[in-house]
């Protein structure tokens, strides 16, 4: 057993997904032979409830200067950091010169609201072409890790924050320790935390093993969250359901005693015992379905190949990686993935080796079937994709279950 990222205890493994590569290391025909892959294992700590990757991925090797994730890309998710803006705003608007300091601030598609509106604000990402696009936006950014250390350089030259935010990044982070006690040093004493991510309820509902990748090393519940930060002074005051990325939770958090816990916690609690969150049998009940969603996913394929029709993957995502190497994809199966991210076209996904091509491609000459890998984004895509359907073509889908979209 491996001793757990969040506490004291063990973690029982209760799923390997096998060989896997970097998720978002798109690579070019020549770096095939180099291709760095790990063991992709998930396991549950019965003492704090925490689901985590058993093996970890050296940060500098998922998040550099070649970083290939721009948020921007998603209209949808630009909207939904516009309306996160504007409530931290509004709760805000009592405090005179605030300051809002944002984790994994990526391309600054939160913090450029803050900075239109003259906010004071600072944005911590580590992915230095990143952050590069953030300042062209005229958002302020560091390109570092944050850490106990830059907690306290940020209060030396800025002074403490109001509000902490972060989106789709807490997860990322195996040693949150020593981020939290960054959180303590940088937080105002009646500041707030925001963050939201991937939720584990979600995850084990949708089976959306898809989530599961390196850049993912914690799968967060409010059980285990309020395990986490209780060992530094904070409590969850509020939770907020998402449907972004698949199913998030946004997670408020203040100094314990400082403000009144809402009744969506107490029901959220609730919520999260009816699923058996807190059971290992949980779990390996969601193994299981994974196992079969993989064969009917494959069987599919496969049929498909049979009957010479064409199919392409539709969105080049970390969580592809999981999926085409996981189930065994390659190109015999999916002849390319469309994407519309520049960095990534005329390069080959992780693992699997399936070219990535510009959107263009796709729309130029319609296969029979799109395998939509970026199905957390399905709304907006199939919205986009009407001429694909007007001419018969045909959408599969693996989550929640597999299925043709008719």
């Amino acid at each position: 057993m491996n001793p757990c990222l969040a506490c004291s205890g063990l973690v029982t493994p209760f799923m390997s997904f096998g060989r896997m590569p970097i998720a978002n290391g798109f690579l070019a025909r020549e770096q095939f032979d180099s291709e760095p892959f790990y063991e992709l294992a998930v396991g549950f700590c019965p003492a704090c409830r925490m689901v985590q990757l058993l093996n970890l991925v050296p940060r500098e090797n998922m998040f550099h200067e070649q970083y290939a994730f721009f948020s921007s890309t998603s209209v949808r998710m630009a909207e939904h950091f516009r309306r996160l803006a504007a409530e931290v705003r509004t709760r805000l608007a009592p405090k005179p010169d605030p300051f809002v300091v944002e984790i994994g601030s990526n391309d600054g598609i939160l913090l450029q609201h803050f900075a239109q509106a003259g906010v004071r604000h600072l944005g911590v990402e580590p992915s230095a072409n990143v952050a590069q696009v953030a300042r062209e936006r005229g958002v302020t950014t560091v390109s570092a890790f944050f850490d106990e250390d830059l907690a306290r350089r940020i209060v030396a030259e800025h002074g403490q924050a109001d509000v902490f935010l972060g989106a789709n990044v807490m997860c990322h982070i195996p040693c949150l320790q020593s981020v939290i006690a960054g959180i303590d040093l940088l937080l105002k004493p009646d500041g707030q935390i925001m963050f939201e991510d991937p939720y584990l309820g979600d995850i084990i509902e949708k089976t959306s093993y898809d989530q599961i990748y390196d850049e993912h090393a914690l799968y967060f519940s409010l059980s285990s969250i309020s395990f986490l930060f209780g060992r530094y002074g904070f409590e969850v005051v509020d939770v907020t359901p998402l449907e972004v990325h698949g199913g998030s939770m946004r997670y408020t958090l203040a100094r314990q005693g400082r403000q009144t816990v809402s009744d969506a916690v107490t029901a959220q609690r609730a919520h999260e015992r009816g699923l058996g969150l807190e059971k290992l049998e949980t779990y390996e009940q969601f193994r299981r379905h994974t196992e079969q969603s993989r064969g009917e996913l494959v069987s599919l394929l496969r049929r498909l190949r049979g009957e010479g029709k064409r199919v392409v993957g539709y969105a080049a995502t970390s969580k592809s990686t999981t999926v085409t190497n996981y189930c065994g994809i390659t190109p015999d199966l999916v002849e390319f993935i469309s994407d519309t991210t520049p960095v990534k076209q005329g390069k080959f996904s992780p693992g699997a080796h399936i070219p990535v091509r510009p959107h263009a491609e796709f729309a130029a000459n319609y296969p029979d079937y799109a395998l939509l890998f970026g199905w957390n984004h399905a709304q907006e895509i199939l919205a986009k994709e009407q001429a694909f359907r007007d001419v018969g073509g045909k959408w599969i889908v693996y989550v929640p279950k597999v299925q043709v979209l008719e």
